[in-house]
């Protein structure tokens, strides 16, 4: 994750962390590098004021910290303090140090061979320990895949709801790794996270979203309607990944489902299918 410097608005400590400086900004509320009073580095999230005022805001933010504190820390950046009660609401995760995926493969390109198979395998581990404790990622896209000096790692999972029912009239999350049911508004579930790990896994291997770019309406309608661009893919990932972005959340696999296949994939696959044509370079 890039560093930039503090702003002139920025606090410069928030309840016992030093903020070194800014990690990243998203829906919720902005990142922090942070040092606790024992030297450890660690990502801070400062909530938004707009939601940190709301009384109903905290209490369903208590209730997915305590979710999220349940969750394996196995290929996730755990939980590790929260304020939910104090004058400014905050997260404290473990500070991954290294490049996002996104930023991995658009710069070097796509991932291939064992790089590309563990990738597939530390996320699906990832929402295995998600789903497991009750929680819902609901915004797993390259860029909330750190790849580590001891593997790849999934953060900002838990708490992407909360930004969901306080932003309710818009689009919450990246458009082009979100699931049929998150485009059409239907309840979503551990299968949601699911169409999103086949998402990003067919990025990574192929260096762009399988649902293409252009207007936010056009990638929306894709996901609906249309089968993914998974060039880059072969064998038995590709089948997996296919299954896994299933039009219907019940069609899909389970993440213990991913791992079962993916434990005993054939090496030897076939050549990948061609692009869907409108999506084809």
């Amino acid at each position: 994750m890039t560093l930039e410097a503090l702003r002139d608005g920025d606090p410069r400590q928030v309840g016992p962390y030093a903020l070194l400086g800014r990690l990243g900004e998203g829906g919720m509320g902005v990142v922090y590098l942070g040092q606790g009073p024992d030297g450890t580095r660690v990502a801070v999230k400062l909530i938004h004021a707009r939601m940190d005022a709301d009384a109903g805001f905290r209490r369903r933010f208590a209730r997915e910290v305590a979710a999220a504190k349940r969750v394996a820390r196995f290929c996730t950046a755990p939980v590790l303090d929260a304020d939910v009660e104090g004058d400014v609401a905050y997260l404290v995760t473990e500070y991954v140090e290294g490049p996002s995926l996104r930023d991995v493969v658009s710069e070097s390109g796509p991932l291939t061979g064992s790089a590309l198979d563990g990738l597939a395998a530390a996320m699906a581990m990832a929402l295995r320990a998600i789903h497991g404790a009750g929680v819902v990622h609901r915004d797993l896209k390259p860029s909330n895949v750190l790849l580590s000096q001891v593997g790849p790692k999934v953060i900002d999972f838990g708490i992407a709801q909360l930004a969901d029912a306080e932003m309710s009239s818009a689009i919450v999350g990246t458009p082009a790794y979100m699931s049929p049911e998150q485009v059409s508004g239907a309840r979503i579930g551990p299968a949601s996270d699911i169409f999103s790990w086949g998402c990003t896994v067919g990025f990574a291997a192929g260096g762009v979203p399988p649902f293409g770019s252009g207007s936010v309406p056009t990638i929306l309608l894709r996901i609906l309607n249309e089968p993914p661009d998974l060039r880059g893919l072969a064998g038995p990932l590709h089948d997996l990944v296919l299954a896994a972005m299933a039009k219907t959340p019940a069609d899909r696999p389970t993440a213990q489902d991913l791992l079962d296949h993916l434990s005993t994939s054939s090496s030897s696959p076939p050549s990948p299918a061609p692009p869907p044509s409108h999506l084809a370079t």
